[in-house]
């Protein structure tokens, strides 16, 4: 990345969770069966006729399943070793349509296709670069939109407060290493997203930071120095990451990863929530929510389940 960065080559790159499998493609030599859709960009595969509504059925992780987990996490947040962890599940689904019809029909700020493996329609920016200026937009707070008071409930809700506060502090950090005059332009505000099932109000802020004149050069370095996502995995990040490892019940892969693009002079990216994946012919779609010493395990399961739902009008 950071040779391409330097000679000014536009490319494409997926990392998964762990950083294990990361993919980099020059962009004018990406795969014909890779799609992908951004506020700035787009790869995507000719209209088709779809099927005429979305039908799905989920099938969640038994709550005792979870709640071991659950409690594992807030027995190491009772002994210091996180302040937030960002914990996930599976649930296997029966959906109508498939992931190519998921990517088309779907509306996001943020999709990618990958091959028949998986289906990301995100609204979660991870960075955004554009003359020098880094911009990182960590969301955390979700509610269901039709709840009487649904914006106040949220924004005043001292979980998630608290949750939103640590991750803005973790980014602010990460921003810091690798840039100069960090700062939180625009704290706590609300977008409105709508599923299949409900609409959604999801809560995120805006922390920027300078970047050197030089930055293609190091644009690698810049991106990687940040992953895993604060917002996805938690803080402090090494030791929440290996929590999570000992936690989830499967592992992440390109869930929770990161894509994006450099065009020559800005960088576009995603943090892949919102994530269905195709293995032996089954469904899977992977969501999670933040646990810190506030969280109560019921709600945390219910909005795991929440967070099932592919973003249609």
């Amino acid at each position: 990345m950071n040779r391409m960065g330097a000679a000014n080559r536009p490319f494409f790159f997926i990392t998964d969770f762990e950083m294990a499998r990361p993919l980099l493609f020059p962009l004018d030599k990406l795969p014909g069966d890779i799609y992908f859709s951004t506020p700035v960009h787009r790869k995507t595969p000719e209209e088709q006729e779809i099927s005429p509504s979305l039908q799905m059925k989920i099938h969640p992780v038994e709550f005792d399943v979870y709640k071991r987990s659950f409690n594992n996490v807030t027995g190491n947040i009772e002994h210091g070793n996180s302040y937030l962890l960002n914990l996930t599940f599976p649930t296997e689904i029966d959906i109508n349509l498939t992931l190519k019809e998921i990517f088309l029909l779907s509306q996001a700020k943020y999709k990618l296709l990958y091959r028949d493996e998986f289906v990301v329609f995100s609204p979660e920016i991870f960075v955004r670069i554009d003359n020098g200026v880094i911009r990182s937009y960590p969301m955390k707070g979700t509610i269901d939109a039709s709840l009487p008071g649904a914006e106040d409930i949220i924004m005043h809700d001292e979980k998630e407060l608290a949750e939103h506060n640590t991750i803005i502090d973790l980014i602010r950090n990460d921003l810091s290493i690798i840039s100069n005059n960090v700062e939180v332009t625009r704290y706590r505000y609300i977008d409105l997203i709508r599923t299949n099932g409900k609409d959604l109000l999801q809560v995120s802020s805006e922390i920027t930071g300078e970047l050197t004149g030089n930055w293609m050069e190091t644009i690698g370095d810049i991106i990687v120095s940040m992953l895993p996502a604060g917002s996805i995995s938690g803080a402090p990040k090494k030791e929440t990451v290996r929590i999570i490892r000992e936690s989830e019940i499967c592992e992440r892969g390109y869930y929770t990863g990161v894509f994006g693009l450099f065009d020559g002079e800005r960088v576009e990216s995603a943090v892949m929530i919102r994530f269905i994946e195709q293995s032996g012919g089954k469904y899977v779609y992977k969501s999670g929510g933040g646990i810190t010493w506030l969280s109560d395990v019921r709600k945390e399961y219910d909005e795991l389940i929440s967070k099932v739902y592919v973003p249609v009008g």
